[in-house]
């Protein structure tokens, strides 16, 4: 341990300790930060009260708690423990207590002052959880407001700093090297009809025999893992095959974190799990994939989509250093040297790409009525926070002001994610019968089962002790229960309701069938979903969607559901039935059409013709018509596209502005103020497809407020060789631009937009128009990466200039003879 480089700067933490509340340590990977440095600051006696360390996985909150106890050869529990969800082994003698998973925001909620805490360490912050986002934002104004004297440590690896004293501008700084061995670096980049997993065990095979030492692989998700792991065994490799990832039990967790045994060697098949805070011992070889599976959220549909994506080079440079640990170590890259220099150099974080329905109820349980109001390093997006106070409001757990109901103070003490607390809380009011239905779809939402669509199913196998996870689901079980005051018995489940309970935390997701056994769906929230036509599942009428995921631009793919009896639901949650009265325009027909409906959202369950009243409001109707087809309805062309998302671009750089709302709900819902007064003489769907949707959208705007959108979001950008680039735009991403790299000589920093709030990243191309680089610091790349990629391209496009000094060579999109001609 003494060998460690954080020991050579403790004293200058400590030190900082002393004289600050704040403070802001880098130290890469290997440093001792996680583990040598917390039992050091225990036993320094500097912090009055406990200290607690946020981690953003339980497993590494696990094992670091374990380890840092083993090196005080004590039990976890005793000075050193930790809490995760369902699980818990602190004591009264705790002093290192290392939490995940918002339980360090549930202290702060149950006790903004944090009584008999003294400091608070952010570990890993660069890999920016929500929960930790929004734990430091409620530490800091804790801090400010009632806690001058609690001690905020924010520690990354590869966070800039910059970053951070934004929100930490008091913070001292302080840096320390990692302990790491040289890892020599090889590329060999996969074609594009190459498939990974295969590409992937093959290169793993050659590598085993070629080096020595055991190795970790970088993989996307837990089906490239199994694929890969089969394939290896198939081969009969010499070394033990050990997959990791988040879901699997403790003990397979752990067997795939210790040391392989004397004279034998392992493969660990690990997701990002493994890129940061474990150390899974032995390894000095690495193959890094490049690729993670990144979750963003689609606010049009309330469904979050899974996207295998390149990770960022911060993410490489850590994998990278996973063979650098005990000894001189090798990474193999499956991509390409100027694929690792286009990759973004920091990962989207979480807040900015996920469903914020659990932070409002957060940010309503501290009583922060608008989220600007905290420090964020990136403020979450106030359409995302719209959206989850709309699915809030169904769920009963906060009122139509936006205060929370009686429903959503309960919530807050299940810890359980809001869906599921607004379900548990809901079926308790309904009897005792529901309430153990209710606790048995959470414990199997909570612990899925993996390739089970049915729930019924993996309900049958947890009663007859065949479910994989039964253990962690009876315990589950009864901790929820406990909360609840309820006694819950496995064996008195009621089949029959566990579609009703599910829906009472998805109401959007119920889901009609299109076509009986087609496995197509319509789901409340009027997105498309489908099963396999061939699953059992595919012959219900109707569904309780609990888990789907967005898979194109229309549908989801069902992972999880179960059959629903819409009749017990029209009797047992009238609430969720909407009986209207409809006039609307048939567009099969070509005139208009009256009905009465029994409604769930988008989905008619029954549905009776009545005669057409005389007095009928046309546009009324029409209005209607486009609400349920969509703006596609409209003559909505790319102008009109582009147009809206630039204003909502703007919206979100430039909110002190005060912009309409130009999202596609937005419009939906306000047809009426500025669809409706260009719609005089209008009788039908023909004539309202030829209506001039720009002019409607520029009133929207104004005239005023087009000439700043045209000023500070242009459409084009003049660049350096005096060509006119288009901008691209992209609600909640930076703005990009292509442009061939020769055409960016002479620039000395990227361009700027929205007043010069808003750096527009650059995608450098090669003279054969394909990425060489993306960036949104030009200085850094013409400084830094420009060299290899000069040098690789040099010899490849040799009548294109490669000046050794771009930021003062004359810019071009011409070659070497035209320029010179």
């Amino acid at each position: 341990m003494s060998q460690l480089p954080i020991e050579q700067v403790l004293p200058s933490i400590f030190e900082a300790i002393s004289s600050s509340n704040q403070i802001i340590l880098k130290a890469a990977t290997g440093a001792g930060k996680s583990t040598y440095f917390p039992e050091k600051l225990v036993e320094s006696g500097l912090i009055d009260g406990k200290i607690i360390m946020l981690e953003p996985r339980r497993i590494a909150a696990r094992n670091i708690a374990m380890y840092v106890a083993s090196q005080r050869n004590e039990a976890v529990g005793q000075t050193v423990g930790y809490r995760v969800r369902g699980e818990s082994k602190v004591s009264k003698d705790t002093k290192l207590e290392v939490v995940t998973e918002g339980i360090l925001t549930r202290m702060l909620q149950d006790d903004p002052e944090l009584t008999g805490v003294g400091a608070i360490i952010f570990d890993e912050f660069h890999e920016r959880s929500l929960h930790a986002d929004t734990a430091l934002a409620f530490s800091l104004e804790s801090q400010e407001a009632l806690r001058d004297d609690l001690k905020l440590i924010v520690m990354s690896a590869t966070l800039e700093a910059n970053d951070l004293q934004r929100v930490l501008p008091a913070a001292r700084y302080i840096e320390s090297s990692g302990r790491s061995f040289p890892v020599d670096i090889n590329y060999v980049p996969m074609s594009r009809n190459d498939n990974l997993p295969i590409f992937m065990a093959k290169n793993i095979e050659s590598l085993m025999l070629r080096e020595s030492g055991s190795l970790l692989a970088f993989l996307p998700g837990v089906g490239a893992i199994k694929r890969v792991e089969e394939l290896l065994l198939e081969s009969g490799i010499e070394a033990q095959v050990c997959p990791l990832y988040g879901q699997l039990d403790f003990k397979a967790q752990q067997k795939a974190i210790q040391p392989a045994k004397s004279g034998t060697r392992k493969v660990v098949l690990a997701t990002n799990i493994a890129e940061t805070s474990l150390t899974i011992e032995g390894i000095r070889l690495v193959m890094d994939s490049g690729l993670e599976n990144q979750s963003w959220f689609d606010l049009k549909t309330g469904v979050s989509r899974l996207e295998q994506t390149r990770i960022a080079q911060s993410s490489a440079i850590q994998r990278a250093g996973r063979a650098g640990r005990i000894e001189p170590g090798l990474c193999v890259r499956l991509y390409s040297e100027t694929q690792f220099n286009s990759q973004l150099e920091q990962s989207t974080p979480e807040i900015l790409r996920s469903d914020l329905s659990a932070l409002q109820l957060e940010l309503t349980k501290w009583g922060c009525s608008d989220a600007m109001d905290l420090a964020w390093i990136d403020p979450p997006k106030p359409t995302h926070l719209q959206q989850a106070q709309s699915l809030l409001q169904k769920l009963q757990l906060i009122d139509e002001m936006g205060k929370q109901t009686t429903l959503g103070h309960q919530a807050h003490e299940l810890g359980v994610e809001p869906r599921l607390a607004s379900m548990l809380l809901q079926a308790k009011q309904l009897g005792a019968e529901t309430l153990n239905a209710a606790i048995a779809v959470c414990c199997l939402i909570e612990e899925p089962e993996r390739n089970e669509l049915d729930l019924t199913q993996s309900m049958t196998r947890w009663q007859q002790g065949l479910h994989p996870r039964r253990s962690a689901l009876s315990q589950r079980a009864t901790v929820l229960a406990q909360r609840l005051s309820h006694r819950f018995v496995l064996g008195a489940i009621n089949e029959s309701l566990l579609g009703f309970v599910a829906v009472l935390a998805f109401p959007d997701r119920i889901a009609a069938s299109r076509n009986v056994t087609s496995g197509h769906y319509l789901l409340a929230n009027g997105h498309g979903a489908s099963i396999d036509s061939q699953h059992t599942l595919a012959k219900s009428s109707y569904l309780a969607v609990v888990d789907l995921m967005k898979t194109g631009q229309s549908s989801s793919q069902i992972f999880k559901a179960l059959p629903l009896d819409i009749e017990r639901l029209a009797t047992t949650a009238p609430q969720l039935i909407d009986e209207v009265s409809v006039v609307d325009w048939d567009d099969q027909k070509g005139r208009l059409t009256a009905s009465e409906q029994r409604k769930i959202g988008a989905i008619v369950v029954h549905h009776k013709e009545i005669p057409v009243p005389a007095n009928a409001d046309v546009e009324a109707a029409l209005l209607g018509y486009v609400k349920r087809k969509g703006i596609a309805a409209l003559d909505w062309n790319v102008n009109a596209q582009a147009l809206c998302t630039r204003v909502m671009c703007a919206l979100e750089w430039l909110p002190e502005e005060g912009w309409p709302d130009m999202s596609e709900q937005a419009l939906l819902n306000e047809l009426d103020t500025w669809l409706l007064p260009f719609m005089v003489g209008i009788n039908n769907a023909k004539q309202l497809k030829k209506l001039d949707v720009m002019e409607a959208l520029q009133a929207r705007l104004g005239w005023d407020k087009q000439q700043r959108l045209n000023e500070w979001l242009p459409t084009h950008l003049l660049v350096a060789s005096g060509g006119r680039k288009a901008i691209h735009y992209q609600v909640g991403e930076a703005p990009t631009l292509s442009v061939k790299l020769q055409e960016m000589f002479g620039e000395k920093s990227s361009p700027t937009i929205a007043q010069g709030k808003q750096a527009v990243v650059l995608e450098l191309l090669s003279p054969a128009q394909r990425p060489l680089q993306i960036t949104r610091d030009l200085a850094a790349f013409w400084q830094g990466a420009y060299k290899e990629v000069q040098k690789e391209m040099k010899g490849r496009y040799p009548k294109h200039p490669w000046p050794d000094d771009p930021m003062n060579h004359q810019a071009t999109n011409k070659t070497k003879r035209q320029l010179n001609s």
